[in-house]
């Protein structure tokens, strides 16, 4: 297609079209995103009056600290119906992801294909072998080809500022007081050790669907033990497998990492609030592979230290405060057994 025959008044309507589409959408970007980090970093009584009933519900749940299993009301990381978009996010990276994706990607896509669009009907229209039946021989046009070069180059630095910002927020290191969550893949099901709290496994087995529909639970999602976690705390998820790869992903938490045999991935995972999350094994792992759900249970902080004492774990220092008061309890009998019967003086 030759440019270079264009009038100028049609070469200045383009770059200006191009330079208004490329600029227009820096600032919105800017203000979108101090939106949602104002949002994302706001107190938690600013949440409370934006959210009441959900502040309601996770206050009923953290009124106790005993251990109760979450029921089908609290499912809120599942796909939908008809959904043609990601899920509706629980994590901060996701939230953020969620932003990017909705106030960065969108808009210069839709932008760019309606440009183009547009630029090809004119084409058609203007330029066609009745309307123009000795084509031009001009074969270059400086201005128009420094244009496309420099809008494009705009674009994509405009979009990949919030996209390393993503990865890198994705990499963070877990802090050292993190609670350490270990998921083994197996063909085809998943194990959940803890090896912060004694080191206690949970096996994970997908429900059949008549014991997925008594609990209220969406077939081949939902499983017999789920993985707790405490909410609002940084978990430090690792991941392996025994036999294959398999790929441990939960979209609602904007979480996904391969559980590689003989390695140990990790990733540091914070879950806003508390609910029922599902996920699936994302890495093609053998005929079973569509039948080794994840559910998360998250639970308040003092419910799933209930948990885990339930399981036979311990919480914090437990299991170093234990051991000293043992050997103590030990050293006390022998002490008085020694004081009763102390040791007879030799014969003269």
């Amino acid at each position: 297609m030759n440019f270079g025959n264009l009038p100028r008044g049609a070469v200045r309507m383009i770059t200006t079209l191009a330079a208004a589409a490329a600029l227009a959408v820096a600032p919105q970007a800017l203000s979108a995103q101090d939106a949602t980090e104002a949002a994302v970093s706001a107190p938690a009584t600013e949440q409370v009056e934006a959210a009441p009933e959900d502040a309601a519900a996770t206050d009923a749940v953290a009124a106790t600290d005993a251990y109760t299993p979450l029921g089908s009301e609290w499912i809120k990381g599942q796909p939908v119906d008809k959904g043609i978009t990601f899920q509706e996010q629980y994590s901060k990276d996701g939230k953020f992801a969620l932003w990017m994706h909705d106030a960065i990607l969108l808009p210069i896509i839709t932008v760019i294909c309606l440009f183009v669009l547009g630029l090809l009907l004119w084409v058609v229209v203007k330029f066609n072998r009745r309307a123009n039946a000795v084509p031009s021989k001009t074969t270059h046009n400086t201005f128009i080809e420094v244009v496309w070069t420099l809008v494009p180059v705009l674009i994509l630095v405009g979009i990949a500022v919030p996209s390393i910002t993503l990865l890198a927020r994705q990499y963070e290191s877990p802090p050292a007081d993190a609670v350490t969550v270990k998921a083994t893949g197996y063909q085809w099901y998943w194990g959940y050790t803890y090896p912060d709290n004694g080191g206690f496994e949970v096996i994970s087995n997908m429900l059949t669907k008549e014991q997925a529909d008594a609990n209220g639970e969406p077939h081949q999602l939902a499983v017999d033990n789920r993985l707790v976690l405490p909410a609002n705390t940084p978990i430090r998820l690792q991941t392996t497998a025994a036999d294959v790869i398999h790929a441990f992903a939960i979209p609602s938490l904007w979480f996904k990492l391969d559980a590689v045999p003989g390695r140990l991935n990790e990733r540091m995972l914070t879950i806003e609030e508390p609910g029922i999350y599902y996920g699936q094994c994302s890495e093609l792992c053998g005929a079973r592979h569509g039948y080794m759900p994840i559910a998360i249970e998250a639970l308040p902080r003092a419910q799933w230290e209930a948990w885990v004492r339930s399981q036979g774990g311990t919480v914090g220092g437990e299991a170093e405060e234990a051991a000293p008061a043992a050997a103590t309890e030990a050293a006390v009998p022998a002490a008085t057994d020694a004081e009763a019967e102390p040791i007879a003086a030799p014969a003269a």
